[in-house]
């Protein structure tokens, strides 16, 4: 793994000088050399500290490549965003110890042909703000959330036009995707419709649909026209009384709008699935195989 401090950090922001990750090489890490194990599979970059102009907080962004991105120089590739990027990939940092073993499946689906190979970008969250920024409205009993939109121009607007000027991205919308679970299947969905011209393919993961008595499902509700988009959805059956019933409910108003089953949106109810990473870990094979077919 290669740490590139607050490269990407300064690339998006305004004040800072862009040509700073080409100026300056990544400083190698050898992960055996220190007391902390950890478990990675493949090629990653991370940034320490990524600042933004719209968020208060700092994040940490850590970037899969695929096997032979460095020798196959003339090649593009699809990215694709995750939130929750701790999670992801290494479960010395992943919450409770339990990643979702992002980088070995699609280590393993690339290597066999299953899955063309394609750029993860884990953008990490920020600990108990999360919630807000993750949520699309205040929540009124909860009082917390509102900053979706601010995050969404932190992805759209300084995020991803650097990962595009410092990888060979494939920059198009039908070649990015977003995705994550719970809040982040929320925050997913929420942007996705919100930015079509950026992300046309949708990993929601078991989304918070019950988010300030279902913002989304008006959000859906209030589309003017369905955009291009192939969309993920799924719920486990053991992750709450109501919940799976608000996630069926979702499916259906985006049947109403438009989506076609099995066609632009694949929906999947996991018999004793959780609300935990160690379930998503098990559905990031079959997403990635619809999102980005062969």
């Amino acid at each position: 793994m290669q740490s590139k401090t607050s490269e990407l950090a300064a690339a998006s922001n305004p004040a800072a000088d862009s040509s700073d990750t080409d100026a300056n090489p990544p400083t190698p890490i050898n992960p055996s050399a220190t007391n902390v194990k950890h478990k990675l599979t493949g090629e990653f970059h991370l940034y320490h500290n990524v600042r933004s102009r719209f968020l208060e907080h700092h994040r940490d962004v850590i970037i899969y490549l695929p096997p032979r991105y460095e020798t196959e120089t003339a090649r593009r590739y699809p990215v694709m965003y995750l939130h929750d990027g701790q999670n992801l990939f290494d479960a010395t940092t992943a919450f409770g110890g339990q990643e979702w073993g992002v980088d070995e499946t699609a280590q393993r689906l690339i290597e066999a042909g299953g899955l063309d190979p394609l750029i993860i970008v884990g953008i990490y969250n920020t600990g108990e703000h999360r919630i807000d920024e993750y949520a699309p409205t205040v929540d009124p009993k909860l009082k917390r959330g509102g900053k979706a939109d601010l995050y969404g121009r932190f992805i759209v607007e300084e995020l991803k036009p650097s990962v595009d000027r410092h990888y060979r991205s494939r920059p198009g919308p039908e070649h990015t995707g977003l995705g994550g679970s719970s809040l982040g299947g929320l925050v997913t969905l929420y942007l996705g419709l919100k930015y079509p011209q950026v992300f046309s393919r949708l990993m929601v993961m078991s989304p918070s649909v019950w988010w300030d008595q279902g913002v989304i499902l008006r959000v859906v509700q209030s589309l003017k026209a369905k955009p291009s988009t192939r969309i993920w959805l799924d719920i486990g059956t053991k992750e709450g009384r109501f919940i799976p019933g608000h996630v069926r409910a979702l499916r259906d108003h985006l049947i109403a709008q438009g989506w076609r089953l099995n066609a632009d949106l694949k929906f999947l109810q996991v018999k004793g699935g959780q609300h935990n990473e160690a379930d998503w870990g098990k559905r990031v094979e079959p997403a990635l195989k619809f999102l980005f077919p062969k």
